[in-house]
């Protein structure tokens, strides 16, 4: 009885999914997530006046429920906003997207995710991971980019990792990436000094570089045990 009712949850869930799909890419929006097209969507956004923030938190949902590029959109929310409201918005966007994408892989789709788990290695690395090292498998795979972002989070669904401390994690590890993405693009966007360009560039790039040296440290401490990760 059980095993019928996953599966009927699974059909009704892959149908919506394949319908919001289909949706996007019929009425021409996928386009709009790519870095050439940023300009579109950034206009598309302004359109939309004081409820900018909250269509741009649903196109940060969206990108990880859909395996949709998530770069583009936090650029988008440096060129939008304000630096302060586009860290916020992006980082409260990303966080809720890979929290519904954990959701969906946990309660609607654990047997598709099941099978991704089957059949692909990096996706079993998490699950053996997890169990060993708890909620600092997940510290170390957000900051390895060979473990997909969108990916991750329907996988986590799957693992013995609380809401709570998924979501509180996921939240922390990408700050970082988040605040370098949208101060990058808010220097190229503001009219501002070039020493107030310069700064924001600078902040940006140390942040992506200490985000670089995340994993090494990680492996090199006590944080993880028996988890190998190639990069390349």
């Amino acid at each position: 009885m059980a095993k019928k009712k996953n599966k009927t949850k699974l059909i009704i869930t892959l149908i919506l999914v394949s319908l919001a799909a289909y949706a996007v890419h019929h009425f021409g929006l996928a386009k709009y997530f790519s870095r050439e097209n940023l300009d579109l969507l950034q206009n598309w956004i302004n359109d939309f006046g004081i409820m900018a923030p909250i269509i741009y938190i649903g196109l940060w949902v969206a990108a990880c429920v859909f395996f949709l590029p998530g770069l583009p959109v936090a650029i988008l929310g440096g060129l939008v906003f304000a630096p302060l409201p586009a860290v916020i918005y992006a980082s409260l966007g990303s966080t809720l997207g890979a929290t519904a994408a954990f959701l969906i892989g946990r309660y609607a789709a654990r047997d598709l995710v099941e099978g991704w788990k089957q059949n692909n290695k990096h996706v079993q690395k998490i699950d053996d991971g997890v169990k060993k090292n708890g909620w600092r498998m997940l510290l170390l795979t957000r900051s390895v980019p060979v473990f997909p972002f969108n990916l991750q989070n329907y996988v986590y669904g799957l693992t013995d990792i609380s809401l709570p401390m998924y979501f509180f994690v996921s939240w922390v590890t990408m700050i970082p990436g988040t605040v370098a993405y949208v101060l990058m693009a808010s220097a190229l966007a503001s009219g501002e000094s070039p020493m107030q360009i310069l700064i924001y560039i600078a902040i940006a790039g140390v942040l992506i570089v200490l985000l670089s040296l995340i994993p090494k440290f990680i492996q090199k401490s006590d944080m993880v045990e028996d988890v190998e990760v190639d990069e390349g």
